[in-house]
């Protein structure tokens, strides 16, 4: 609840601190006292727009701040891990009201402090506004955030909130208490939301899919169709250096074979003996020596010498007329500029061509399969549809049920409350669905229609009532709601819900307000003696002349809590504008009444 108010040069108000009833609170004054300041003041602790014109002449900034008293079971929720875990404080984090508030702040950085938590505003005149929650500097969107958990501020512009259908949607789930049906349906939403997410993405896909399987399947022909072979290339570019010097391997061969055996070229060229005739002749003269020994062992090592000559001789052999021609070298290029153009794309060897190509097969079946997987992925999506589409109706079965109710129940409010003829229908409509019907809420339109008088026709809420009439409205569904779902942990500030209003209509309204300060803490600004009578703490907004030192100030608001025979004098002059005798004792006995 709100535990303190406290306002520094913000409009004729120069200091004020209020601190409101746990129940009900009323406040008080004269007509263009200031009242509205009030409600300034806590629209800027909300986040509202900041208005330079708003800070009293001659100060250099305005400034307001909010301290919230928090139930016990709200701080708690801090320490429970589901405001890390959910999103704090938002819709799906399962917290609502205080709870939600303390999520939030917790995201922001800031815990209560002793079960408390303050929200403050500067606004400069210069026009700049600065947010502070617990001491902590914050976008005025947090503040917001927070406040709109903590706070509901029903005044002519502030309830035309209630015209969006979010906001009537929300409330109708409040009423129906729907949490586990709506929870069942966020859970199966949420499945069918990521499994639409994955198509997109792998239908987004398809189209670079099927370039990449083009390319490998183009890429992977290629490289079958010259099939190369590991160190083919190196092979092939010994080969053409070979062919490119044919004539220096002929001349070189063929000297060194006439030198090693004649017999193996043409004898008549040779010049003299080669080297094996003259080595076979050397054997056969040490042999000849008959004595054994040394000449027998070196006639054995010539011998072996001999041997290898002869390996030689036939190896040198096998290379004559070995050089290809000129057509083989144009064909060894050709493969070798093929292999060479496949090492540059997927090489830099042939055997890293052939690794990729054995990888592109495997991924080009993979691409290949996509569509399967896509079709795969829809029928699981089908299934998943049904299961949010039959959670969708349970949660659908649950607000009409509801909205029956909260309709019947707030037109009998609203008799009460000098609106008779008055009415209220809570309509809601299933979505077609061959339009797919589903949202993050189930698939439901919900529609608050209201009907003002008798014979009127019906019409969306805030497009159909006036001020007052559409804060009856609110009072009235606030009421039942509290009636339906016990306390509301937040305060209510009600702003000319009594236009309009008077006699026993106005005794009816202020019993009402009293009804829902039981369950929530209430704030009204009223001129109604009757209204203001079922409060269990009045404040007075008097405005004062300025000090003849202090003229430029202008008119200087105050804002003073009344109590005992003060509040005897301040409803007396609400209920007739004197103070005279039986004013008061008209006074004391409309007190005395409402304490009943």
């Amino acid at each position: 609840m709100l535990e303190e108010l406290d306002i520094r040069n913000l409009g004729p108000i120069r200091e004020a601190t209020i601190a409101p009833a746990a129940g009900m609170t009323a406040i008080t004054g004269e007509t263009g006292a200031g009242k509205s300041m009030l409600l300034s003041a806590i629209r800027l602790v909300s986040g509202g727009a900041a208005e330079s014109s708003r800070v009293s002449a001659g100060a250099d900034e305005a400034w307001a701040q909010a301290i919230f008293a928090l139930s016990d079971d709200a701080v708690a929720s801090e320490h429970s891990g589901d405001t890390n875990d959910a999103g704090s404080g938002d819709a799906d984090s399962g917290f609502t009201g205080a709870a939600a508030a303390v999520a939030k702040a917790h995201d922001a950085g800031v815990d209560p402090e002793d079960g408390e938590l303050f929200l403050s505003r500067t606004v400069r005149a210069s026009g700049r506004s600065r947010a502070v929650l617990g001491g902590k500097s914050v976008p005025r969107s947090v503040l917001g955030a927070i406040a709109g958990e903590l706070v509901t501020i029903h005044g002519q512009t502030d309830q035309l909130k209630i015209a969006a259908s979010s906001r009537q949607r929300e409330f109708l789930d409040r009423v129906a208490g729907d949490e586990a049906e709506l929870a069942a349906y966020r859970k199966a939403w949420d499945a069918l939301a990521a499994m639409d997410e994955r198509l997109e993405r792998l239908r987004s896909q398809e189209s670079s899919a099927r370039q990449q399987a083009d390319y490998l399947r183009e890429s992977i022909d290629r490289i079958n169709r010259i099939d190369p072979q590991p160190g083919e290339d190196e092979e092939l570019k010994a080969r053409r250096e070979r062919i490119e010097n044919a004539a220096d391997i002929a001349q070189g061969v063929g000297s060194a074979l006439g030198a090693l055996d004649a017999s193996q070229v043409d004898v008549d060229a040779a010049d003299g003996a080669s080297a094996v005739e003259l080595i076979n002749h050397a054997v056969t003269s040490l042999r000849a020596i008959r004595v054994g020994g040394t000449f027998s062992e070196q006639a054995d090592r010539l011998e072996s010498i001999n041997a290898d000559l002869g390996d030689v001789v036939f190896a040198l052999s096998q290379e004559l007329g070995d050089e290809g021609s000129v057509e083989d070298l144009d064909q060894i290029n050709g493969r070798i500029h093929e292999l060479g153009d496949l090492a540059r794309r997927w090489g830099p060897t042939l055997a890293d061509v052939l690794a990729w190509r054995d990888k592109a097969a495997f991924d080009l079946e993979d691409l290949d399969a996509s569509p399967e997987k896509v079709a795969e992925l829809e029928s699981e999506r089908q299934t998943l549809y049904d299961a949010a589409l039959a959670a969708a109706d349970v949660l659908s079965a649950a607000r009409v049920a509801a909205a029956a109710d909260l309709g019947a129940r707030v037109t009998e409010e609203l008799g009460s409350l000098a609106m008779l003829g008055a009415s209220l229908e809570v309509r809601v409509t299933p979505r077609d669905k061959a339009d797919d019907p589903l949202g993050p809420y189930g698939r439901d339109d919900i529609a608050f229609l209201f009907t003002p008088f008798e014979g009127s026709p019906q019409l969306p809420m805030g497009k159909s009532a006036s001020g007052g009439e559409l804060s009856r409205l609110m009072l009235a569904l606030e009421l039942v709601a509290a009636d339906t779902r016990g306390g509301a942990d937040q305060t209510f500030i009600f702003d000319e819900v009594d236009a309009g209003v008077g006699g026993k209509a106005a005794v009816e309204l202020g019993k009402r307000l009293a009804r829902l300060a039981r369950s929530a803490q209430v704030i009204v600004v009223t001129h109604l003696a009757q209204v203001a009578s079922w409060a269990d703490a009045q404040f007075v907004v008097t405005k004062e002349p300025p000090d003849a030192d202090d003229d430029d100030l202008g008119v200087v608001t105050t804002i003073a809590e009344v109590n005992g025979e003060t509040r005897v004098h301040e409803i007396a002059r609400m209920l007739s504008g004197s103070e005279s005798e039986a004013s008061l004792d008209h006074a004391r006995e409309l007190l005395k009444e409402s304490a009943l």
